[in-house]
């Protein structure tokens, strides 16, 4: 198992397909390509039987967390994925997680069994027995990646084609999914160790681009209960 610790500010934009276009048109020579570009980005999420994370999560609250299974691909069971615990604590957003093979995860899942010098483990371990969580709903978008070329803190990602499924809750089962937008829609995330620099600042505010609290489990999970079917949009 390999660690990952990560701590940042994060912010989160809705774009339609111009505004897209016309934002990357003015930052587009201060960015160059992520190492990892294009990724379809597949997330396996956990909740209790009343999802009370999720619940907990969407009430706005100083502190709030989540624990997800994540992928890069569509896996198989010699593949890497990532455990992760997501803590957010006044905006500022710290994440946890321990790369495995997918087959080694299906084994924790089985038996509870991993290294216990492993802190992050002992974290998630014991977020899994005292929530008693289980798999909840799958979500993939397909992401491409730019990082800032004078400062490597800095990246700028925009997700397409957000989907989700209640049902085959395996990363292994493919990335179907019913679509969440109707029409051409991004989710563009910001995320920085610091401030954001003054191009990137003047960019948005010159296209009337504005940060929202989009959070992409907590608007499925809204949307499902709003429709009180199963994901039928």
């Amino acid at each position: 198992m390999y660690e990952n610790v990560f701590r940042r500010v994060e912010e989160k934009y809705v774009l339609d397909g111009r505004q897209k276009q016309e934002l990357l048109k003015k930052i587009e020579s201060y960015l160059q390509k992520d190492k990892f570009y294009k990724t379809t980005i597949c997330n396996l999420y956990f909740d209790t039987i009343h999802d009370d994370l999720i619940v907990h999560s969407l009430e706005k609250p100083i502190f709030k967390e989540k624990i997800r299974l994540r992928s890069y691909k569509i896996p198989d069971l010699e593949d890497d994925v990532f455990l992760e615990i997501k803590k957010k604590y006044k905006g500022i957003v710290g994440k946890r997680r321990v790369k495995m093979k997918l087959k080694e995860f299906y084994e924790y899942i089985k038996n509870h069994e991993f290294d216990e010098t492993n802190q992050i483990m002992r974290e998630i371990d014991y977020a899994f027995t005292h929530y008693q969580l289980k798999p909840t709903i799958y979500i993939a978008y397909d992401r491409k990646s730019y990082v800032a070329k004078e400062n490597k803190h800095l990246r700028i990602t925009f997700d397409e084609n957000l989907r989700s499924r209640t049902d085959d809750l395996r990363l292994e089962l493919g990335d179907a999914g019913f679509r969440y937008f109707k029409g051409e829609y991004y989710i563009m995330e910001i995320k920085t160790l610091g401030a954001m620099p003054m191009w990137l600042v003047h960019a948005l505010s010159d296209l009337n681009i504005y940060p929202t609290s989009f959070s992409k489990y907590g608007s499925i999970y809204e949307k499902k209960k709003e429709r009180k079917i199963n994901y039928a949009y």
